[in-house]
């Protein structure tokens, strides 16, 4: 895994195909202290980009055939507008991947000074939609 300038590890993971756990995708899940960035694509190319204070959930998900190749999925559900629900799909080191994700989530709220509820707040003022009959 390489390291970035401030010390802190770039973890880089490849989609994976779910017999052999090839990496013959062209899918690539770049997870650094400030943000997760997915890459799709060979000739058209969509990079996507979550930041890490915005992520309120992260799930493992293994079965059978995963186990015996040694993969892993994580479902990642975040209030980021474009990408509300995530799933990073057979990567091989995935329980390294979630704890490295786990503590770069808390380091940027830590950094950000946000709590999960700032986060999950979608009021736009009055005329949201939000009003009660009295």
């Amino acid at each position: 895994m390489p390291v970035s300038s401030t010390g802190s590890k770039i973890y880089v993971e490849r989609k994976r195909l779910l017999f052999f756990g090839l990496p013959w995708t062209f899918t690539k899940y770049t997870l650094n202290p400030k943000k997760l960035l997915i890459n799709t694509g060979l000739l058209t190319s969509v990079e996507n980009e979550i930041l890490l204070y915005r992520v309120m959930d992260i799930t493992v998900k293994r079965t059978l055939m995963q186990k015996i190749f040694r993969l892993g999925s994580i479902k990642v559900v975040s209030s980021d507008k474009t990408s509300p629900n995530l799933e990073i799909k057979n990567i091989r080191n995935v329980t390294q991947f979630r704890e490295a994700l786990s503590e770069y989530i808390e380091e940027s709220r830590r950094q950000y000074r946000m709590r999960a509820g700032e986060i999950i707040d979608d009021y736009d003022g009055p005329g949201d939609g939000m009003e009660f009959d009295q």
